[in-house]
């Protein structure tokens, strides 16, 4: 693959700390990299130093001469007087940019709810961040970097911008470097992985999926290295005192895999020991929304909407902005009273709920976080056992170090770590939250993640975070037209009704319309295409399963049989996710 840049042993120092020491590394093309790490440890400022935004300490960045070069900023610097149309496409003439697909595309995908001769000054930050986004990707560029292009992008969005990059660029050509939070998004795009720690950047093969497992295998190998050394004294003792070492090979740890690695670990939640404990502190009556409607003339907001909450109930609810989603939670809240229909609620239900904001801190920016902590609990119930605040902290990236800072001197992240805890100290038994990614890192997500497998209560979840949905909640809905919708699906079921709806309005209700007129010769069709999908599916089960453990068996320096394993397992997943689509299609037929 052609090269297209090169860093060489960058160095980058800032009063308090070195960010980054003799760093070197390069994009071809090709490459298609997600840079993931915590948060503060230099992912943006290494993509200011490549894209030549920012000039090192010492070392220096190369570049091939003819090699063009986009950035997506976290800040965009559009000037409020420019109109949406020449911030997007500059002075071209329409019929120029209006015949070329990709400008096509990505207004389409990006910015089709935006006036396209509003000024940029009147914009909501989420819509001026899609026109920055747009305005760059209208562009022919050999090497895209991009910073948090997720933000302010619902479900839809990205996924449409997933599908964007990977055919923006003929296989081997045009190269991606990307940060972001976004997990699921970083496993579709990117190909390799850049971890940033520490003041070092280190390699990964693969995507997000494929990092963790190789994160995992480098961290053990590090604490069995840690062992051997603390212990080596010991051992050679041992050692001695058996007498001559025998004349055989040393044995050699090899990995079995993947299957090895968490062959002893449970799975992440014990639903049945979580809805018990749930239903021991909210009984058997949570929230339930009867035939409920909500008009905020002219509009009606929401329609006759039945929703009847369970105690230990993990929901994921999605729908584009302005769908209704935050009424609905309002509704369970309380906040919102219906215009028609009747909301009833248990006698011990305790509400809590996330917000996108942190007003929750404001009455303790003061404070110092050790005492914010103290004037809660001292201990909380976590998985079925009792844990100090305090550990609650170091589960959630606290150090000792920071127990001392006042709250008003953390970081984004930490502030919305804390108000989790805070919110979590209060013991609620339903738990809302409401976009509560914002401003966490990869790992920091994962703590949260964690945190939440062990909480006994309901929990109900709104995000555009489709690796945390799907993670943490058991069951996902819609609200779509004003109407409350069950995704037996999950989310491929919501994107593909949207892009149904997109592209032609009636086609759902067609396919409704049509079922009961299924008789005869199309109904036995229909029945036996079920049966067959049904067998296939139990099939492909099962070549999935020997392509795990053929992963798992596989020499794990071998990357291109890796790479190969890998691609062929995603193949078989997305055949069964076709077929599991047709057999929901074909379910709703016959049931009809």
């Amino acid at each position: 693959m052609a090269h297209l840049l090169g860093a060489e042993s960058l160095h980058l120092e800032y009063p308090t700390r070195v960010v980054f020491d003799s760093v070197t590394l390069g994009v071809s093309e090709g490459d298609r990299i997600g840079v993931v790490g915590r948060n503060g440890d230099g992912k943006s400022t290494l993509l200011s130093l490549l894209a030549g935004r920012l000039e090192p300490d010492s070392g220096r960045v190369t570049r091939r001469r003819d090699v063009t070069v986009g950035m997506l900023d976290q800040r965009d610097d559009l000037p409020d007087a420019l109109t949406v149309g020449r911030a997007i496409v500059g002075d071209r003439e329409e019929h120029v940019w209006a015949g070329d697909p990709r400008v096509r595309d990505v207004l389409a995908g990006l910015i089709a709810d935006i006036p396209w001769d509003a000024a940029i000054g009147e914009l909501s930050g989420g819509q001026r961040r899609r026109v920055a986004l747009a305005a760059l990707l209208v562009h022919d560029h050999d090497l895209l970097f991009l910073d948090e292009p997720t933000n302010h992008l619902d479900i839809e969005g990205v996924a449409w911008l997933a599908s964007h990059l990977k055919q923006r660029w003929a296989s081997g050509s045009g190269a991606l470097v990307v940060v972001t939070h976004d997990r699921w998004f970083l496993d579709e795009v990117s190909t390799s992985t850049w971890e940033v720690h520490d003041g070092i950047v280190e390699p990964f093969e693969g995507g997000y999926a494929a990092y963790v497992l190789q994160r995992v295998e480098r961290d053990r190998m590090a604490a069995v290295a840690e062992t051997k050394r603390q212990n080596l004294m010991r051992k050679e003792l041992a050692w001695l005192r058996r007498g001559a070492p025998a004349r055989t090979s040393k044995p050699k740890f090899r990995m079995d895999a993947a299957a090895a690695l968490i062959a002893d670990e449970p799975a992440p939640r014990d639903a049945v020991e979580l809805t018990k404990l749930a239903t021991a502190r909210l009984g058997k009556d949570v929230v339930d929304l009867l035939d409920v409607t909500v008009e905020f003339p002219p509009k009606t907001v929401l329609r006759d909407v039945e929703w009847r909450i369970a105690p230990g109930e993990r929901t994921g609810i999605l729908g584009v902005n302005g769908a209704g989603k935050s009424t609905l939670l309002a509704l369970v809240a309380g906040t919102v009273e219906p215009t028609a229909g009747r909301v009833k609620r248990g006698k011990t239900v305790k509400i809590a709920t996330l917000t996108q904001q942190l007003d929750e801190l404001d009455a303790v920016r003061d404070q110092r976080v050790s005492a914010v902590v103290a004037d809660k609990r001292t201990t909380y119930l976590a998985g079925g056992k009792e844990v100090t605040p305090g550990q609650m902290l170091e589960r959630l990236g606290f150090t000792n170090a920071q127990l001392s800072t006042p709250v008003k001197d953390l970081s984004g992240g930490q502030k919305r770590r804390l108000q989790l805890l805070l919110i979590l100290l209060d013991e609620p038994n339903v738990l809302i939250l409401d976009e509560p990614t914002n401003d966490l890192d990869t790992d920091m997500l994962a703590a949260m993640e964690d945190l939440l497998d062990g909480w006994p209560g309901t929990l109900l979840v709104v995000s555009h975070d489709r690796y945390l949905v799907e993670r943490v909640t058991d069951q996902q809905y819609a609200v779509i037209d004003g109407a409350f919708r069950h995704l037996p699906g999950g989310i491929d079921e919501y994107l593909r009704l949207r892009k149904e709806r997109g592209a032609a309005p009636s086609a759902v209700a067609a396919v409704a319309a049509s079922a009961p007129t299924l008789s005869g010769a199309a109904l036995r069709a229909a029945e036996k295409e079920l049966t067959s999908i049904d067998r296939r599916l139990a099939k492909l089960a099962g070549q999935v399963a020997a392509h795990h453990e053929a992963i798992a068996r596989h020499d794990q320096s071998d990357y291109v049989g890796l790479g190969r394993l890998t691609e062929e397992l995603r193949a078989l997943e997305g055949e069964i996710a076709d077929h599991e689509t047709r057999w929901l299609e074909l379910s709703e037929q016959l049931e009809g």
